[in-house]
């Protein structure tokens, strides 16, 4: 009779005696939650698509217009970019993956922050491109993995893509878009434009975000449910959505040859927008009335940072957060 290796270690992982060594029993118990996946890829599915059907996704319902002219401009270059560089091409086992989970991943604002600052600050859409395009590339390997490592903590999430490949490819996908990033990032260096270190910058402040500093640190929180407790769950919130949108604000910056000043003021106005879409995504899991009140007071602190730019160059950005239907 044979055996279900990965069946075996999810049973070893699981039961690891905690008192030993908190930090690392902790691991073991997300690297089941891997193995569980593997042994039936359906598992993940069923167990996200208990919640209520009928709601509508706050996701969804968090996300700006695409009807909206300067909006919607925007997606579409980042999209037309992207295509013109993730091409079904040999070797398909790499490339056909790569280029279905990066074009099946949720939207995300943060990569449009990113060329909506750069414009804000004098620069050109092109300077930002390319960094959009890779801050895209690394929101979708994020939800790759976290969808892999989700459990029923996370109902209140958008019912998951069903899962095409399986559970390994993902992740070794997931791991290449990261690096496939970065490479989009280096190959936008041009010598006719001087840019290399602003290009080196923004790699710095991609990693930092969706490193252990930022991205993996929130999610590693939110494994272990610690974002049911107040005090990590606006941290989680910050870590996550709040470290991209601040992220794609200030890379935009950057490349735009902004000031420093107007780096983080941007920088805190994507990590307002940010924390405003997360709190909206997991309306049900905190009251409806606080969360209302934590994005008015976002809201206003996100206009506040915004006072500091010419009032006309700032009517694209600001835009935005009235397209939000939070």
């Amino acid at each position: 009779m044979r055996t279900n290796l990965p069946l075996r270690l999810s049973h070893i992982l699981t039961s690891f005696p905690c008192s030993l060594n908190k930090p690392l029993s902790r691991f073991l118990l997300a690297m089941a939650a891997v193995l569980r996946v593997s042994i039936n890829p359906n598992v993940l599915a069923n167990k996200m698509s208990r919640s209520n059907p009928s709601r509508p996704s706050r996701t969804t319902m968090a996300i700006m217009s695409q009807d909206h002219p300067y909006w919607a401009s925007v997606h579409a270059e980042i999209e037309v970019h992207l295509k013109q560089h993730i091409l079904v091409r040999p070797p398909l086992s790499v490339f056909e993956p790569m280029h279905h989970l990066v074009f099946s991943a949720p939207p995300s604002p943060g990569p449009a922050l990113c060329v909506a600052a750069c414009e804000l600050v004098g620069g050109h859409r092109d300077q930002a491109i390319a960094a959009a395009a890779a801050l895209h590339l690394m929101h979708a390997a994020a939800v790759i993995h976290e969808q892999l490592l989700s459990t029923d903590r996370l109902k209140t999430k958008p019912k998951p893509r069903p899962m095409v490949h399986s559970p390994g490819i993902e992740l070794l996908t997931g791991d290449g878009m990261f690096a496939f990033g970065y490479e989009l990032l280096a190959k936008s260096m041009d010598p006719a434009q001087n840019n290399s270190d602003r290009i080196l910058r923004v790699i710095v402040e991609m990693t930092r975000a969706m490193g252990s500093q930022g991205m993996v640190d929130g999610q590693y929180h939110e494994i272990l449910m610690l974002c049911k407790q107040s005090r990590y769950y606006k941290y989680v919130c910050e870590k996550k959505e709040g470290g991209l949108h601040a992220c794609g604000a200030a890379c935009g910056a950057i490349l735009g040859g902004a000031s420093e000043e107007e780096i983080e003021r941007l920088r805190r106005y994507g990590l307002c927008v940010g924390v405003m879409i997360a709190f909206s995504n997991r309306v049900e899991e905190r009251n409806e009335m606080e969360t209302t009140e934590v994005v008015k007071e976002l809201r206003s602190l996100a206009l506040k940072e915004l006072e500091f730019f010419h009032e006309g160059k700032a009517e694209a950005i600001s835009s935005f957060l009235h397209l939000l239907n939070l």
